[in-house]
């Protein structure tokens, strides 16, 4: 049986009104969470039996082997996979019983997310990569929002150009802004640097760290890079679908001492 993980942390006062959830200072709910997958050779097990919460601030590192769950794990808590059974609750919605509208809604409002890819529309400048996304939420505020926030990653001289004409970093940045645009309570970030060279792929996870800080937000980074997952307040290990082991970073350091000792 699988062991419940909670992520400890103090109760945050910026839940949305309406949320659902008594315990609103929780951001992520999973409650004997699973997914399973259609293939051709049958239905395969993604995701086994998963109860697990995250508490409002924190950032949560998410490592294990490929295969393990990881990325699935993303998905569901963003709402673009269904869990096959079990409750998931994220930002105060049962993501079950919303529609596929109402799953978009919350994305757009409340949760923000970095691929490994940066997803940008190449038909549309940096500018309106950011501003669009908040003009569909209604948001008057959306054109200066967005030009505030590529000037926060450093892109206030590029706002024009087209995700062909930036560099990989560059448009990873605009990633990140729009992903921070809407101001998230979550910010989920998939392999954000496995597209980067690894000073560029340094500058951005310093600004990721630093803006997830600055505006509150917790934030789940999927990562195969130990290092990396250390600059977390926590570091949770999957493997064939389950959380296997989950440890705050000063744990880990103190193991680590105690090994070489």
């Amino acid at each position: 049986m699988d062991k419940q993980v909670s992520v400890e942390s103090l109760p945050s006062g910026n839940a949305s009104p309406g949320q659902s959830l008594s315990r609103q200072h929780n951001v992520v709910d999973l409650h004997n969470v699973e997914l399973t997958l259609s293939s051709r050779a049958g239905p395969v097990d993604i995701l086994r039996g998963l109860t697990w919460s995250i508490t409002q601030g924190r950032s949560v590192a998410v490592v294990g082997p490929s295969g393990s769950g990881k990325t699935s794990l993303l998905m569901i808590i963003a709402g673009l996979e269904r869990a096959t059974r079990g409750q998931v609750l994220v930002t105060g919605d049962d993501f079950s019983a919303l529609s596929e509208d109402q799953l978009a809604d919350v994305r757009g409002r409340r949760i923000g997310i970095v691929f490994q890819s940066f997803h940008l529309v190449p038909t549309m400048t940096a500018f309106e990569n950011v501003a669009l996304p908040l003009e569909l939420t209604g948001r008057s505020d959306a054109l200066m929002r967005a030009r505030a926030l590529l000037t926060d990653v450093g892109l206030s001289e590029r706002l024009d150009h087209y995700p062909a004409q930036l560099s990989g970093g560059e448009q990873q940045r605009v990633a990140l802004a729009r992903a921070l645009a809407p101001k998230p309570q979550l910010l989920l970030a998939d392999e954000p640097t496995g597209n980067l060279d690894k000073a560029t792929g340094r500058s951005v996870v310093d600004l990721l760290f630093r803006l997830q800080k600055r505006d509150g937000a917790t934030l789940i980074l999927v990562t195969h890079d130990e290092a990396l997952a250390e600059q977390c307040d926590v570091v949770v290990r999957m493997a064939d679908g389950r959380i296997t082991e989950e440890a705050s970073v000063g744990a880990l350091a103190g193991d680590l001492a105690g090994e070489l000792a």
